[in-house]
């Protein structure tokens, strides 16, 4: 169901090395640096973090994500159209391809109605 979970930092450094700690308790890697961001992955999925985007304070739901797996880009679309037309927000850019070519991804970002940010993922195969 889920792909990704990703929470907000307010000291990036301060995180990565509370999670290369605890995670590293576990068999996970220290995380991998990308731009504002760290990423943890396991063979079940990646936890990240980040500084919130927008600038503002992180606290307990500005610059988390909760990501859920889906089969397909017209999934995450149906998804995403689903939440708008239930009291979603559209947030980031519209749905569409990110990444590079060697690790693409179709990723549609929602706010729900409480404001919380959720997004569809799909992995493009190689």
């Amino acid at each position: 169901m889920f792909s990704h979970v990703m929470v907000g930092a307010a000291d990036l450094e301060k995180s990565r090395r509370f999670y290369d700690a605890v995670l590293g308790t576990l068999g996970i890697g220290p995380g991998v640096a990308n731009a504002s961001r760290y990423f943890y992955r396991s063979p079940t999925g990646t936890f990240g973090i980040t500084t919130p985007i927008n600038g503002e304070s992180a606290c307990h739901g500005n610059g988390s994500t909760i990501g859920f797996q889906v089969d397909s880009p017209e999934q995450a679309d149906a998804f995403h159209a689903a939440g708008m037309a239930h009291g979603g927000t559209t947030c980031e850019d519209p749905p569409g391809l990110r990444g590079t070519l060697g690790a693409q991804m179709y990723l549609a970002y929602l706010r729900d109605p409480d404001g919380n940010k959720i997004c569809a993922l799909h992995r493009v195969p190689r």
